[in-house]
This record gives structure tokens, C-alpha cells and sequence, in this order.
């Protein structure tokens, strides 16, 4: 139940205390469907998130940043133009229902004190960032939506805003027991599909939580309760909700959030819960790394499959070098059948179909028959098979060299399938791509809008059980940092023979039990991350070398010593992460 009606109220409540007044100072558009306002409030800088993102819109305070392009979109530059320096009059959803508004005064092109309105949509796929201007009409929106996309409602510049069609549901915050007790009435059927139809904003999740406090079983039916009294015991709940607490975000076994609620729910099995002091931490713990795993996801989805593709070429190319390699095989046994011909041109005539010569490669010399073309003369067959053998012999060469050339690209192009499976960032992601347009792989865009130049990407940092750091690349351009730059005596450690990251031990002397867990995480950081017994090389950085025109992250070393490890997600988890 991440943003319904009722998280939203509790939403609202809270940013209407804490931004009431406030001055914006900043806007800004990190993503296409979200906008970040920078308020400063009651002595406090606060970083209101909005977003209309179809998987996960909301509205919230957070505490993390983002950074938006270096030439903002057109929706920001017209929200810094109509809302910089204004003030924050009020925020409040609107009839219960999943629709946040905020007013700010701000001054207008003359000088005059007017009221704008963001209205933020909290709807699915549907999710929409709204400026309305005092007089009701729409000044700009995230998304615009035509007469071909919704017959029913536009949203358009210039055009009255309309909020979307109402259901004709009560609203939460002002229903009486007489209209709850009517509308369950009309409605009948399961109690808690009742709830969720005749109150705005409230989600099946909700509704079984209203269930659960009032006493009554969810599958209980509307006509074998008393209508007056349960309606009286909702409209009691409703009055008392704004007042429960605290805010709690579900957490799996492995440790990630998996749902968010304004306060405990009875209706739940009991799970482990984190507690939050307001619906904004506890949204803010929720979405922030669900949603920047879902934009890694699509930003990387395009890049895998370009990967994917260039791989599969690769090992196709490489088949069709093998299968000319086999074919070359043949080379001798035509050169061998030339120059038999060529030694016995005295006994052989034009015209005919196979040649009878005694093969002296052979100690026995047992005769063999050659097959000739008829319409040549004998020393024109020899030159046949002389033809024949130049032919195959440079096709070997070829071949061999294509080969050797694809399959440097296929240990180029894995490599590049490894680090996209461990980047965690968008610096990460920007080098990675950055590597593939440069090789070629990718198509280079071009693109308008200046973008804002990153901060080279972080290698992983962990704290080993005897409190040594040890640092992971997640891409080729990371290990070569990471390799080029550390100290002669660091113990530096790789999967022997696969694509995979780079580890380096901080330390001159490495306990056995560090040891163990710097080879863990290279075999859990490579392609061998579901093999068996992934060998782990393990040498001084004194010992690595670079060769000159090697793409990045490619070394050679000596004084290597293998250890055979296991990859296991579970140990990987105990060892302490300080840094992704």
C-alpha cells in the first residue's frame, strides 16, 4: 500500500506543517517525470519530491539528492519562472482521493501577488505534475494528454483544469456514520470490497485494515451485520486515523523494504518492520532504492540487449572461422596431389577421369587415385591442386586471424556483460556506455541538451571481519583505477580466465580470514558467480603489468597463487559493506 488515498492524507497533513510558508529557492528536474523543489521552512532546507513516475509516484520530502542536466527541460525553467521565490500556502489532498495540492503565492509578471497551484496526481500510469494558474486554467504539465490519448479530460496548456472524473465517493474526512451506514446498504456484498467502494482513496489494503479495527471479519456480508452500528464503528476509525502511528516499512529477510503503511496493520501477519517518525522518511526509505533500481533497470535494458546481440554475432563469426579452418585442413592432401601429378606427367594423358600414381609420402608407396577434370591436360590438373592448396592455405591465415580477432571482441563484449550486471549508478552506467560508443558497439548520441559531466564512478568498499578494507570494481574503467593506482605491496586478486572485477586488499599483511573473503567477493564479482570451484588468482600489485594498447581493465600478472572458491550470495551479505 505504497500511495493511496490514506497514505496520502498523512502525506498532506505533514507537508502542510512543515511547508507552510516556506520560500522556494530551487527547482529542479533530475528525471523526465520528476520534479525536486527546494523549500526553505521554519529554519529548515527541505527537498520536496514530486514525481509522476507510472511505477512510483508520489509525493514526499527526502533526503536524497539528485542532479538534473545542465540545460534544464522546458516544464522546469517554467516552473523556476512561475513558482522562484514564492511561498508555500497550503498542502492538501483533495476529497480523499490520490490527488495532492499545493499552493504558492508567488509574483507575477507586473509585480502582483498571485496564487499558483501544483496539483500532483497520484494515479498509476496515469500520474500527472499539473501548474495551474489562479484563474483555474492549466499553465503546463508533465504530461500532456490530447483529445487522441483521453476523449474525457485534456490536459493541455491553456485549457481549465478539471479534476478526473469522480466515482462518487465519500470523502473520508468529512462522511458521517448516517452516509457510511447507506452507502454499505446500497453497495452489500463482502464488508470489505463495501468500504473500499462507497470511501474515496481507500485501497483493498486499506479496507481490510478497517475491517481488522473495528472487529469484523472481511469476508463478513453487509446484510448479516447491523448496517448503523458497524458504519458508526467506521466513521470512529475514520475520526481516530490521522491521530495513528508510527509510520512502518515492511523488510524482507534479505534486508530490502518490501511495503510501506501510516501505522501498524492489525490485519497483517506480524513481519519485521522498520518504524519512521513521518510518512516522508518512511516513503522516502521505501521508494528511494526501489525507484533508482527500476531507472537503472530501463536505462540498462537498452545496453544489454545491444550487448546481447553483438554477442551472439561474435560466436556466430566465430563458428564460420572454425568451419573454414576445418575446410583448410584439406591444404596438404591438395598440395601432396599436385605434385604426385607433376611427377607423373610422362604417364598420364589428357582426358583422363582419375589419375593411378604411386604416393610416395607414404613408406609403402601403395598407389592412390586422384580425381582429374577431363577437359585439362595433366599439368593443368597439378596447377589445379596447386590452385587449390594457395587457396586453402590463405583462407587458414584469414581465418585464423578473424578468429583470434572475434574472439578478443567476445572476451571484450563479456567483460562489458559483467560490469552492466554489477553497475549500481548512473556514473557506472555512463562510463560503461561510454566504453561500448567508443569501441564502436554503441552509436553515439547527440543530443541538444547539455548534459551535466559526472563524477567518475565509486569502486565498492567493504570492511573484512579483521577490519581491512578491500575495494571491488564494478567496471573495466574502475579496475584499471583501481589496479593502476594502488600501492606495490596490496594484495590484488582476479578470476582466473573469465571476465570479472578487480579486487584489491588494502593491507601489506592479509590474515588468512580477509584472504577468504577478498577471493569470495572476485568469484561472487565475476562470470563465475554460479559455477562451482571458480579459481581465484591472487598476487602483489608490484606483480601486474599493462601492455600497451589493451583496453581498459586488462592486465597480466606473476607469483599468482589460486584458490578454488564458491560463490555464495549469503557469505557475500555478512561481509560489512560500507561503500556500493
Amino acid at each position: 500500500m505504497p500511495l493511496d488515498g490514506v497514505m496520502l492524507g498523512f502525506v498532506a497533513r505533514e507537508l502542510d506543517s512543515k511547508l507552510k510558508d516556506g520560500r522556494v529557492d530551487r527547482v529542479i528536474q533530475p528525471e523526465r517525470d520528476e520534479i525536486h523543489l527546494l523549500i526553505r521552512a521554519q529554519g529548515v532546507n527541505h527537498r520536496l519530491v514530486l514525481s509522476a513516475s507510472a511505477n512510483a509516484a508520489r509525493v514526499h520530502l527526502s533526503q536524497h539528492s539528485k542532479t538534473g542536466p545542465m540545460e534544464p527541460p522546458m516544464f522546469c525553467m517554467l516552473l523556476r519562472k512561475y513558482l522562484a521565490s514564492g511561498r508555500v500556502q497550503a498542502v492538501r489532498r483533495i476529497a480523499g482521493d490520490r490527488i495532492i495540492e499545493i499552493e504558492i503565492q508567488a509574483l507575477s509578471e507586473m509585480g502582483d501577488q498571485v496564487m499558483r497551484t501544483i496539483v500532483v496526481e497520484v494515479m498509476g500510469r496515469h500520474s500527472n505534475i499539473i501548474l495551474r494558474s489562479q484563474d483555474g486554467r492549466i499553465i503546463d504539465a508533465a504530461r500532456h494528454i490530447g483529445e487522441d490519448i483521453s476523449r474525457v479530460r485534456q490536459v493541455l496548456p491553456g485549457l481549465p483544469y478539471c479534476y478526473p472524473p469522480s466515482q462518487g465517493k465519500l470523502n473520508p474526512e468529512t462522511a458521517t456514520a448516517e452516509e457510511i451506514a447507506l452507502r454499505l446498504r446500497e453497495t452489500g456484498g463482502k464488508l470489505d470490497k463495501a468500504i473500499g467502494s462507497c470511501i474515496a482513496g481507500f485501497s483493498p489494503q486499506a479496507a481490510r485494515e478497517v475491517c481488522a479495527r473495528i472487529g469484523l471479519d472481511t469476508s463478513t456480508l453487509i446484510a448479516d451485520i447491523n448496517a448503523d452500528a458497524c458504519a458508526q464503528a467506521i466513521a470512529d476509525y475514520l475520526a481516530q486515523m490521522p491521530q495513528l502511528g508510527p509510520c512502518v516499512v515492511n523488510i524482507t529477510e534479505d534486508g530490502s523494504p518490501a511495503d510501506v503503511y501510516p501505522f501498524a496493520q492489525l490485519h497483517l501477519p506480524m513481519a519485521s518492520v522498520s518504524e519512521y517518525d513521518g510518512p516522508s522518511a518512511a516513503l522516502d526509505a521505501y521508494f528511494y532504492e526501489r525507484d533508482r533500481r527500476d531507472r537503472m533497470n530501463q536505462r540498462a535494458s537498452a545496453l544489454a540487449h545491444t550487448l546481447k546481440n553483438h554477442i551472439e554475432r561474435c560466436e556466430k563469426k566465430i563458428a564460420i572461422q572454425n568451419e573454414a579452418l576445418e575446410s583448410a585442413a584439406r591444404m596438404e592432401e591438395y598440395r601432396q596431389k599436385g605434385e604426385l601429378i607433376q611427377a607423373n606427367l610422362y604417364r598420364l594423358k589428357k582426358g583422363e577421369a582419375v589419375a593411378q600414381v604411386e604416393n610416395f609420402y607414404t613408406e609403402t608407396c601403395e598407389p592412390i587415385e586422384i580425381p582429374m577434370d577431363v577437359s585439362l591436360s595433366p599439368a593443368q590438373n597439378a596447377q589445379r591442386y596447386f590452385k587449390l592448396y594457395q587457396k586453402a592455405r590463405g583462407a587458414r591465415t584469414l581465418a585464423a586471424e578473424q578468429k583470434a580477432k572475434a574472439e578478443q571482441e567476445l572476451e571484450y563484449l563479456e567483460q562489458m556483460e559483467d560490469d552492466l550486471r554489477k553497475c549500481t549508478d548512473a556514473a557506472g552506467l555512463s562510463e560503461l556506455r561510454a566504453m561500448l560508443e567508443k569501441s564502436g558497439h554503441v552509436r553515439q548520441t547527440f543530443s541538444r541538451v547539455k548534459q551535466r559531466k559526472e563524477a567518475p564512478s565509486q569502486p565498492m568498499k567493504f570492511l573484512s571481519c579483521d577490519g581491512i578494507e578491500i575495494e571491488v570494481g564494478k567496471n573495466a574503467l574502475q579496475n584499471e583505477r583501481l589496479t593502476m593506482g594502488a600501492k606495490g605491496d596490496e594484495l590484488w586478486l582476479h578470476a582466473q580466465k573469465m571476465p570479472g572485477s578487480h579486487v584489491l586488499v588494502h593491507s601489506a599483511d592479509v590474515p588468512e580470514a580477509t584472504l577468504k573473503e577478498a577471493a569470495m567477493l572476485a568469484a561472487y564479482y565475476s562470470k563465475g558467480v554460479r559455477s562451482a570451484q571458480v579459481p581465484i588468482d591472487a598476487t602483489l600489485r608490484r606483480y601486474i603489468k599493462k601492455p600497451g594498447g589493451t583496453p581498459a581493465g586488462f592486465v597480466i600478472y606473476t607469483h599468482q597463487r589460486t584458490l578454488y572458491i564458491t560463490p555464495d550470495e549469503a557469505t557475500v551479505k555478512k561481509i560489512k559493506c560500507i561503500r556500493e
